[in-house]
This record gives structure tokens, sequence and C-alpha cells, in this order.
């Protein structure tokens, strides 16, 4: 159960337009300030071992599922129009985001708030409303799954400034 798991969590992202490298683009973006020798295969290695845990595939899997349903507008009013503006007092979607975040300690907190304000490379795509599809939950979890690599790689180098 726990490959199907993992497979589907891994296809799910990839059906989204939501690439490993896009993510690990963005542990690179948080972490380059803090390792001199920082590659992107480091960065890509970091968010595939987030990935394997299974708090981050629930939560993949959750977010996904929400904002498909909100797509087709299977979800009643008013959560429904709350979801398809990404309403920024609802909040529950940062909730499944902390989630992530906290695998990895406390650095990803900041790191999280960092890359959700800032929008960063595929965060920024995610957050287009024009585009038709609804990415309520997706971004956020995109955003703490780099944070939760960027704590890892933060934890494995034994430094962050």
């Amino acid at each position: 159960m726990a490959d199907i798991i993992e497979t589907t969590a891994l296809q799910w992202l990839k059906e989204r337009g939501v690439e490993l490298k896009a993510i690990s683009e963005l542990v690179y973006f948080l972490q380059k300030d803090y390792h001199e020798n920082l590659t992107h295969d480091e960065c890509l290695e970091n968010v595939k071992a987030v990935l394997t845990k299974r708090e981050v595939q629930n939560a993949i899997l959750t977010g996904i599922q929400l904002d498909r349903l909100t797509e087709k507008g299977l979800i009643e009013e008013p959560l429904l129009d709350m979801l398809k503006r990404d309403e920024g007092l609802y909040g529950v979607d940062e909730i499944i985001a902390f989630s992530v975040v906290n695998v990895y300690g406390s650095i990803g907190f900041t790191n999280y708030g960092y890359v959700d304000k800032l929008k960063p490379g595929i965060l920024k795509r995610l957050n287009d409303k024009s585009t038709g599809e609804c990415h309520t939950f997706l971004d956020d979890i995109v955003g703490a799954i780099a944070a939760a690599a960027s704590s890892r790689l933060a934890h494995s180098a034994g430094s962050q400034k």
C-alpha cells in the first residue's frame, strides 16, 4: 500500500504540472546563500527524501483532491467560493502545509513563510488564478515540500544562518 500511495502522490504532482526539479529550484533559492557549494542535485535529493514521508504523501493526495473537487464545483458554498479565490483568511491550506513543514523541524517554518510570501518559481504559476485551475492547497504544499527539503539540507549540513 505504501508504494501505491507514494506513486500516486508523485503522479498527481506531475499531472498538476509540478516537476520535482521545480521544487528543487525552490530549495536552491532558499539555501544557496547558506551552503557555499550547494548543487541542484543535492536539492533534488532532499526533495526526493521529503517525498518518501507518508505525512507528505497524504498532504499531497488530500490537497490535490480538494483542488480538483473545487475545479469541478463539487464542494458546497460558501466553501467553494473561498477555495476558488484562495481566500487569505481561510488558512486550512496552510495548516496542511504545516504538517509537511513539521517533518524536519522549526527551520522549515521560516523557509515556508518566506517562499509563501515571495512566491518564486513554480509557486508563481500555481498562484495564477487566470488559468482556471485551482491550486489553493497545492501551492502551499509545494512550498512546504521545498521548505522541508531546505530544513533537511540545513540539518544535514549542520549550519543555517
